[in-house]
């Protein structure tokens, strides 16, 4: 049986579709792991030409599997952007080891640089700055390096409510993106409303930081799914708004979309040229086939992978 039915999955007609929406999907980017990529038969089949692809390093996972997944992806035609999370990376010689395993069976030259998902470090470094300090991602002459962003705060670092350290540390990575040669930008966690993302990457600029966002939506999923992930990555007011829907009988099965966030904030682009998100970046809780078929029926031509067939 072939992966997809395109003739079944027919993709909505250009007048259907957002033109907001279309023009705020373009270049959007999508995360895997190891296990939910091998799951997926050819990407060629889901995602658009040079759609850029981050790799997750959930602790345990082996870096042979990670370095892997990036070449069978690369192999594919696809920029790979692999996780670098400090906590799990035990001393400069293991960073410098994963960057040559990267970049000479994978060929990658971009990273996501962050903390990371445990609260003990397992060596040397806690932080994503820490990495950075290193100089080797520059010294390998990598070309994009992201760092995370945190629309609704980040309870690991300010443990107090407060933002400062977050803040501390934008500033600091806004001095960094001015002196290295890679292009930087702030991929966030997720989140499920629109003013506060608004407000938040609003508040950037008038600090001063201005490094582009990529804003991190949850993509389609079971309502319970996403309350999980939600709780359990610390996601801030914006889970209010799975909760309201949780208490809807008529919407308690429904799966939830992101049609609605991404409109919103398609719309506040497209009135305001200069703000500073620049793309979308998918986190499929529910599935990258769910994922990438909603791209492709809510994308217009922004979402059309590289195998559409008539």
């Amino acid at each position: 049986m072939a992966l997809l039915n395109f003739k079944k999955r027919e993709a909505k007609t250009p007048q259907t579709v957002n033109s907001q929406v279309e023009a705020l999907l373009q270049g959007y980017s999508i995360e895997v792991m190891p296990r939910t990529a091998a799951k997926v038969e050819n990407f060629r089949d889901l995602l658009p030409a040079g759609t850029r692809v981050y790799i997750a390093h959930i602790d345990g996972t082996p870096i042979e599997e990670m370095v892997a997944t990036a070449k069978r992806l690369n192999a594919e035609g696809y920029p790979v952007m692999p996780h670098f999370p400090a906590r799990i990376i035990q001393d400069e010689a293991m960073l410098a080891d994963w960057i040559a395993r990267y970049q000479g069976e994978a060929d990658v030259t971009q990273a996501l640089l962050l903390a990371g998902g445990v609260n003990t470090p397992h060596g040397a470094f806690h932080s994503s700055m820490q990495l950075l300090e290193t100089g080797l991602f520059d010294k390998a002459g990598f070309t994009n390096l992201h760092v995370a962003g945190h629309p609704e705060g980040n309870k690991d670092i300010d443990t107090d409510g407060s933002s400062k350290n977050v803040d501390e540390a934008l500033q600091w990575k806004q001095k960094f993106s001015e002196r290295t040669d890679a292009k930087m930008a702030l991929a966030t966690q997720f989140a499920f409303e629109a003013k506060p993302i608004i407000a938040w990457a609003d508040s950037l600029k008038e600090a001063g930081v201005d490094i582009p966002i990529h804003i991190g939506i949850a993509g389609p999923a079971k309502l319970q799914t996403l309350i999980k992930f939600a709780i359990a990555c610390g996601v801030g007011p914006s889970l209010k708004v799975l909760q309201k829907r949780a208490m809807d009988v008529s919407k308690l099965l429904l799966p939830y979309e992101p049609t609605d966030v991404l409109a919103e904030l398609a719309a506040h682009k497209a009135a305001n040229p200069d703000f500073n998100i620049s793309h979308v970046h998918f986190f499929p809780l529910g599935g990258i086939k769910t994922n990438a078929n909603w791209a492709i029926n809510n994308g217009g031509a922004s979402a059309q992978p590289v195998n559409t067939q008539g």
